[in-house]
């Protein structure tokens, strides 16, 4: 049997606060992400507008109406978090959540729109609105946002910081397949493309897993998602090779001489897939019982 690559939940620090970095001579003083397309919103209809916005800027084209069903819940009169984060998936796109709120920064440099939740209201009556974050001016002090019916709108650091906190400074990038965050852990990123598995978008998720070995060469879990969503598409040849790179780079993981004998015994070649199936029972470890069930459906002595 194929193993998938496990990956633990990791808790995250309550939001503190943003420290924004001041202009600094020499240095750039203005970033802005280029050629984010502004969709003015209409009543209720931030949650589309700011998705629809991302989404055109990653190379999707499409318009809020187009993600009204699946993005905004009438009863709600809004969208949930949980909603735009399944429509950037849905639309064949990363979606990242923003480990800390400093990482806004680091995403406008890197020239990514960051789609952010505010409260525009109070903390006991609170008026939700999604915006994108799409530039950052350090000399003046002030955020640029494509955000309800103004395109550009400039807002001081401070009121953006106030309205942002009270959204718990949640942020989301929806990003290509291609391209990384310019701030995220290993294991933050292949968290957020391992849904794209559940959804059987195998192509997109391989594309993501290999871009992700860019930045971390050393990733088994990266090396088993790119050999597994090649198996999932029935690519034995293709599978067969990423496995066998694994053996060489991992040669102390079970796992990617369980799966290289799984996808050789697909083919036939019961020796060779006896030989790798019996190499990860040999080195054991927690997954030992699967690597001898692995080999014992493998024909032979």
């Amino acid at each position: 049997m194929i193993l998938v690559p496990v990956l633990t939940i990791a808790s995250c620090a309550g939001p503190a606060g943003i420290r924004w970095p001041s202009a600094i001579p020499d240095q750039p003083r203005q970033y802005r992400a280029a050629d984010v397309p502004f969709f003015p919103q209409k009543t209720d209809q931030c949650g589309p507008a700011a998705l629809a916005m991302t989404l055109s800027w990653s190379g999707v084209r499409i318009s809020p109406a187009a993600l009204t069903a699946d993005v905004f819940t009438p009863s709600l009169k809004g969208s949930l978090q949980s909603a735009m984060i399944a429509g950037a998936r849905r639309h064949d796109r990363i979606a990242c959540l923003l480990p800390e709120p400093n990482a806004l920064v680091d995403e406008i440099r890197a020239g990514h729109p960051v789609i952010v939740l505010q409260n525009l209201g109070l903390a006991w009556y609170p008026v939700w609105h999604y915006a994108v974050v799409i530039g950052l001016d350090l000399e003046r002090r002030n955020v640029v946002l494509h955000s309800g019916t103004e395109a550009d709108k400039l807002l001081s650091l401070d009121v953006f910081t106030r309205t942002w906190r009270r959204g718990e400074f949640w942020g989301l990038l929806v990003l290509p397949s291609s391209e990384l965050p310019a701030r995220s852990s290993e294991e933050a990123y292949l968290r957020a493309v391992s849904p794209l598995e559940r959804m059987g978008k195998w192509a997109l998720a391989a594309e993501a897993y290999a871009t992700a070995l860019k930045r971390w060469p050393h990733s088994l879990a990266a090396y088993l998602g790119v050999g597994v969503c090649r198996y999932a598409r029935g690519d034995l040849k293709a599978a067969e090779g990423i496995f066998r790179q694994a053996t060489l780079k991992f040669p102390a993981e079970g796992a990617t001489f369980n799966n290289l004998a799984q996808v050789l015994l697909e083919q036939g070649r019961i020796d060779e897939a006896r030989t790798a199936a019996r190499h990860a029972v040999a080195l054991g470890g927690p997954l030992k019982a699967e690597f001898e069930k692995t080999l014992s459906e493998i024909p032979g002595p």
